[in-house]
């Protein structure tokens, strides 16, 4: 159906920002520069195939889509990040496989819908009992098959101690936090525990948990590696508590009422920091994972690992309370555009060019078929994928795969065909909108189009029919 032709969503989205940040460079760069050339439409760059690069996916935690400079922050600087999508490909219309935490990491890890597992009903995890089979296949333990090295430096999310552990899903190595947040310097988690591992042991390191895990990925990816590798790197940053470098004063206030706590939801509260954060330190927060990802960044050029290394950045779900997305409505945890998309951004200097911008829809799942196949590494059979590889469209210009982008929460459903969405609120009522002509979801056409709801809500509705059911 013409109208539902998801080729036809093009010109740039979010203000036309990028053009307007080309030129800005990090320190290490001399200045002043001419200025870098504008973006223009994705074209792949057919070559003959080389040798299987590493993989570097680097996560942000609850970044809202333009919380870049390169997106259209007018108030945050991100410098690295900016130079990373002029050196590879800016995606407009990437989304989470979720809008909450754990099911994203489920969604990206194991290629499939977060509700294919029973641990990724759990939105997010909150106990011991939840977490992601360990018999499960995941991106690691089908790369690692394929002679891959497999790290996970980070925020896992996927279940804790004793039966749940990136090194038992197929990640050789795990230096992080098993839980959804911790307090930045003490790492009082989720559970109102130690929450700083190397492998299954505690690790004592009481400094600002983002310089902890940045120097950790400097150190691997400086290593002489004998094997292709992929390295999970996974910050929390800027996720609450609102905490920077410095403010060691505020995060000892915090660890003290988790300490006090006589309940998880007294633990809950003091880790949300309600009474906490700004606008202001929100975007220290933000440009301190930029400045993160410059040194990890730095460390891969001064490896000379850089040219054949592919680099996916991406946010595990929509903003919170202080992120910048506009034009998008909502945020975390629901599933309008604010929830769910992300800024993504891919560079692999060997075969793909820079100064690009892509505005094919992709979620997270679709980046999981999409490094296995660049790696040579075979799905299982028995787990099928529920993402489409990006290989052939990023790589021999191939055109995309036509199909529908599904998500489930609780609270909400949604699907997205070409340019229309699909969307059902708290209330139960159903939505329609053209994201081509109203990307903000104000105009509801659902009156005027009921053929194409009723369409996309089957099409929801028949994927659903395979999912597990939530409990209760």
């Amino acid at each position: 159906m013409p109208e539902i032709s998801r080729r036809a969503f093009g010109g740039l989205v979010g203000g036309g920002a990028v053009t307007a940040v080309a030129g800005t460079t990090t320190a290490a760069e001399a200045a002043p520069a001419a200025p870098a050339p504008a973006e223009r439409p994705f074209k792949a760059r057919p070559a003959a195939s080389g040798k299987r690069p590493n993989i570097l996916v680097i996560l942000g935690d609850d970044l809202g889509w333009a919380d870049l400079s390169s997106y259209g922050a007018p108030h945050i600087r991100t410098p690295n990040l900016d130079r990373l999508a002029r050196q590879g490909v800016r995606f407009t219309n990437a989304y989470s496989g979720s809008a909450t935490c754990s099911p994203t990491r489920f969604s990206l890890y194991t290629g499939r819908y977060p509700g294919r597992t029973p641990g990724g009903l759990a939105e997010p995890i909150a106990n011991r009992a939840q977490g992601l089979d360990p018999n499960h296949p995941t991106l690691a333990s089908l790369l690692k098959e394929a002679g891959y090295a497999t790290t996970l430096i980070g925020k896992w999310h996927c279940g804790w101690l004793p039966d749940f552990s990136p090194t038992k899903s197929g990640w050789d190595e795990f230096f992080g936090n098993f839980g959804g947040a911790l307090e930045y310097f003490s790492k009082l988690g989720q559970l109102g525990t130690y929450d700083l591992y190397e492998g299954d042991a505690e690790y004592k390191d009481l400094r600002y948990y983002t310089t902890v895990l940045t120097e950790r990925a400097v150190e691997y990816v400086g290593r002489d590696h004998d094997t292709p590798w992929l390295l999970n790197l996974n910050f929390t940053t800027p996720h609450w508590p609102w905490l920077a470098e410095g403010d060691e004063e505020t995060g000892a206030e915090i660890a003290a009422e988790i300490r006090a706590a006589t309940s998880q939801a007294e633990v809950s509260a003091a880790l949300h920091h309600y009474d906490g954060g700004s606008v202001a330190k929100y975007t220290e927060m933000v440009q301190s994972l930029d400045a993160a990802v410059g040194k990890v960044l730095d460390a891969l050029r001064g490896s000379g690992q850089e040219e054949n290394t592919l680099v996916l950045f991406a946010s595990d779900n929509g903003g919170e309370r202080y992120s910048y997305n506009w034009p998008l409505s909502g945020e975390k945890f629901v599933l309008l555009e604010g929830g769910i998309r992300v800024p993504a951004i891919v560079r692999w200097p060997a075969r793909i060019d820079g100064h690009q911008v892509s505005h094919e829809p992709n979620f997270s799942p679709d980046w999981t078929a999409t490094l296995l196949e660049i790696a040579g590494a075979r799905p299982d059979p028995a787990y099928p994928l529920d993402g489409a590889s990006l290989a052939g469209y990023l790589l021999r210009g191939e055109e995309p795969q036509e199909r529908d982008l599904f998500w489930r929460v609780r609270a909400n459903r949604a699907l997205r065909r070409g340019n229309w969405k699909y969307y059902r609120d708290a209330s139960g009522k159903d939505h329609l909108y053209d994201l081509a002509a109203d990307q903000r979801e104000q105009a509801d056409l659902a009156p005027d189009r009921p053929e194409l709801l009723a369409e996309l809500k089957a099409a929801w509705e028949k994927v659903n029919s395979t999912l597990l059911p939530y409990p209760g």
